[in-house]
């Protein structure tokens, strides 16, 4: 079904955007911060923070607001009735036992991956990586993976509209590069990304599909540059990624409320 203009409902669509002004950057903030990264009055602002601390989304001191651990039902639903994170997770565990290796599946939503299910061996990164962990996808093998799974006009219009950033001296960030990349991608079926998100990261994915065939998922493996050079992660990390994609792309075909 395709809403129209009619369908949309602006105080719904203001008080998730209040909710999401809320980051790991911006843990607790007035309302006058709110206010400002919303883009709405502060008294709008104000009305929306007190629903929320109604409705226990939110607490407040009386000067700083901060998100409750009850946000984190308004994604499980999602990911409950998704199948995904439960399937992927002994998958994951078997495949770190493997190689050694922190091992993650994610999708895409708007311009980034979210992480959705994850197994670490060890902190490799410097930021810390946890469900609902969020990246660009244009950076990161998992995204190149699900945009290559988009269809030409999905793709001319995430290229069209993100505006890439150098994260690192080797971040690919030009439209022609990254298209160049997501052709490859296409083409091979896996993605390595060498040092684009992070400096000494190297990172291996490959997608995961639904049961009408669609790109549904990417899964990875990320590893020190140190430990693996690209050769050895074509050789030693890509077969048992595959194996891994594969069994989990199986799981999901086997299972009535995938999508």
């Amino acid at each position: 079904m395709t809403p129209t203009p009619g369908d949309h409902v602006q105080s719904l669509a203001r008080g998730l955007a209040v909710i999401r002004a809320f980051d790991a950057d911006h843990p607790r903030q007035t309302v006058s911060e709110v206010a400002a990264a919303t883009g709405l009055s502060r008294p709008a602002a104000r009305r929306f923070l007190l629903t929320l601390v109604d409705l226990g989304y939110v607490r407040s001191d009386g000067n700083a607001f901060w998100l409750t651990p009850r946000v984190l039902d308004l994604g499980y639903s999602y990911l409950s009735s998704l199948s995904l994170p439960e399937l992927a997770g002994p998958h994951l565990e078997a495949l770190t036992a493997k190689v050694h290796e922190s091992a993650s599946v994610s999708i895409l939503d708007g311009d980034d991956i979210v992480y959705v299910a994850r197994v670490p061996v060890s902190r490799i990164m410097a930021v810390s990586i946890t469900i609902g962990t969020r990246f660009p996808a244009y950076a990161t093998s998992m995204g190149r993976v699900l945009l290559a799974g988009l269809n030409d006009h999905e793709l001319d219009d995430h290229l069209a509209r993100v505006s890439p950033v150098a994260l690192t001296e080797h971040t690919k960030t030009t439209v022609r590069e990254l298209r160049e990349e997501i052709d490859r991608v296409r083409h091979d079926g896996y993605c390595i990304v060498d040092e684009e998100l992070e400096l000494g990261l190297r990172s291996l994915a490959a997608p995961v599909h639904g049961r009408d065939g669609a790109v549904i998922a990417a899964i990875n493996i990320s590893t020190q540059s140190a430990r693996y050079s690209v050769d050895a992660v074509h050789a030693d990390l890509l077969p048992h990624l595959q194996t891994t994609a594969a069994e989990i792309t199986a799981d999901l075909a086997r299972t009535p409320n995938s999508h």
